[in-house]
């Protein structure tokens, strides 16, 4: 069943001080983060957990431009049936799943101990930054009913 979005507000142009503010961590994070095609993955994958369509576009766009292959995002919403992704992948995404889903997870010390040997310290910290923002970013756009626009050629 298609449900029909009509955007709430435009929540960029109203608030347009607090959001060119987001869009500065967004790109600070950018320089942070050296793996643009991680980061792009975990954007992806937090985005299919919230069900964002808007970023959803967007981050998977921006994935393909940066090289990332058809195959591992058509299989990345089940990326623990695949052997397509490498152990600092799998590591990263089960700490975006968890730190996403923490009302439900409260992100489990066994996540943790996962991630901890490919990023240690601050390491994790800003890639738990980035998820945390990709969340906003899913929130911003769900609450506010931004939809995402047709491309040419699709």
């Amino acid at each position: 069943m298609f449900l029909a979005m009509t955007q709430r507000l435009a929540y960029r142009q109203l608030a347009a001080d607090t959001y060119e503010q987001l869009i500065g961590i967004h790109q600070h994070l950018g320089r942070v983060l050296p793996d643009a095609r991680l980061r792009a993955l975990l954007e992806i994958r937090v985005s299919q957990i919230n069900g964002c369509a808007w970023c959803l576009d967007m981050h998977l766009r921006e994935a393909r431009q940066l090289g990332e292959s058809q195959q591992r995002l058509d299989c990345l919403a089940a990326w623990r049936e695949t052997p397509f992704f490498t152990g600092a992948e799998r590591a990263a995404l089960a700490w975006a799943e968890a730190v996403t889903r923490i009302v439900e997870t409260h992100v489990p010390d066994a996540v943790y101990e996962e991630v901890k040997p490919y990023f240690p310290d601050k390491q994790l910290v800003d890639p738990t930054v980035a998820i945390g923002m990709i969340n906003l970013w899913n929130r911003l756009s769900i609450a506010f009913r931004s939809e995402p626009a047709l491309h040419a050629g699709s």
